[in-house]
């Protein structure tokens, strides 16, 4: 999936695409981890904690959150905080969540995508692999001096794409369990 965070039905569309890419991967009752990469240091880095934020504050039992602007996961602990997560929930989908640099026609897209996110990759830096399946949104042009053009993007652009991000997974989470209440009514109907 991929689509501008303007379009109307972005979140929908998102909150489809990750349910289809994690329901070979999901229990019906089993939570999600959710790895929302990147800093509060750096405006375009931010997007991943404001999305861990927000996903945080919805407080949903159902999503296991790191990465948020109290408490970001960034170059410096992103192996301890998979090794965290790969003891404490070992057979549980993980959603990464971050930022990335693109073409000029590309900013202000958001894309998902099955496999693991390549965190880093837009500032040469050599960071482990982070999830099942991952989000990104394309916050500003690379190529040329990336941690400069990551300091002087738009805060409001980052702002916009991390609702739009969290909208579409706190609405895959939704979608999810009122199919499960469906489902377990069903069967105890007999239907």
């Amino acid at each position: 999936m991929r689509a501008h965070h303007e379009e109307p039905d972005v979140a929908d569309r998102l909150a489809r695409g990750i349910l289809t890419l994690l329901g070979s991967r999901s229990q019906l009752n089993d939570p999600w981890v959710i790895i929302c990469v990147g800093s509060d240091r750096s405006t375009g880095d931010a997007l991943g904690p404001l999305v861990g934020e927000r996903l945080r504050q919805a407080g949903r039992k159902d999503m296991m959150v790191f990465g948020t602007l109290e408490r970001p996961v960034h170059a410096t602990n992103l192996e301890e905080v998979l090794r965290s997560v790969r003891v404490e929930y070992p057979k549980l989908p993980v959603l990464a969540v971050d930022a990335c640099l693109g073409q000029a026609e590309s900013v202000g897209y958001i894309s998902l995508r099955a496999g693991p996110l390549r965190p880093g990759t837009g500032v040469n830096k050599q960071l482990p692999p982070v999830g099942d399946l991952h989000v990104v949104g394309i916050v500003n042009v690379g190529g040329f001096m990336e941690y400069f053009v990551l300091q002087n993007t738009r805060l409001n652009l980052v702002m916009r794409m991390a609702h739009v991000i969290a909208d579409g997974i706190l609405l895959a989470a939704r979608v999810r369990e009122a199919n499960g209440i469906r489902d377990a009514a069903c069967s105890r109907s007999g239907a």
